[in-house]
């Protein structure tokens, strides 16, 4: 098993590489989309999150209005070091759970937002960071997603910097071209990866 730890800054692109890498035949293990598992409604992570923040981050369903959380944590580092202490205990136990699920012979690529920021780098056997410049993440931030320029900014000051990010990669996907530059770094970066698979 070859383990990747796939990363890149809000807005930089991760996801796509990642659905590129899933699609190319990588078991991608998402944090984030196990980040939100572990807080759906009835969840101990979600009664915990209540607990600590206030019933006034709940949608009218009963489901985390994330947004409305983000604003909370993402300008206060005690509030956000309060949050990654209910979630990501939860997150590492089903990331556990799914790679020992994977075939033995598997390239499998954990899908890690904040891989730089939190030390995880030595836990893979290979880091690929997608970089892309901030302006180009601000803008994707505002025009795709909808955020203000400010909260846009918030999230992006509260991860890694560029260049910390970059510290620890062995492998860069720059994301700053168009989507076809990137589906062809992409079957690069494959290639590299099952001949890395394959020298182990």
């Amino acid at each position: 098993m070859l383990k990747v730890g796939l990363t890149g800054g809000i807005g930089s692109g991760k996801s796509e590489v990642s659905r590129r890498l899933g699609a190319l035949g990588a078991v991608v293990i998402d944090a984030d989309k196990i980040a939100r598992e572990v807080v759906e409604p009835g969840t101990g992570g979600l009664a915990e999150i209540v607990e600590t923040f206030g019933s006034g981050v709940l949608r009218p369903d009963g489901t985390l209005d994330r947004e409305k959380l983000g604003r909370v944590v993402f300008s206060d580092s005690g509030q956000l070091a309060r949050l990654n202490a209910i979630v990501h205990p939860r997150v590492g136990e089903r990331v556990a759970e799914l790679q020992r699920q994977a075939p033995e012979d598997a390239i499998v690529v954990y899908d890690v937002p904040l891989l730089a920021e939190n030390g995880l780098a030595p836990m893979y056997d290979v880091v690929i960071v997608v970089d892309a410049p901030d302006d180009v993440r601000l803008s994707r931030l505002t025009t795709r997603r909808g955020m203000s320029e400010d909260d846009a900014l918030a999230r992006i000051k509260a991860q890694a910097t560029r260049e910390d990010r970059l510290k620890v990669a062995d492998i860069v996907i720059p994301n700053d071209g168009s989507l076809d530059d990137l589906d062809a770094r992409a079957r690069e970066v494959w290639q590299d990866l099952m001949a890395r698979r394959g020298g182990r």
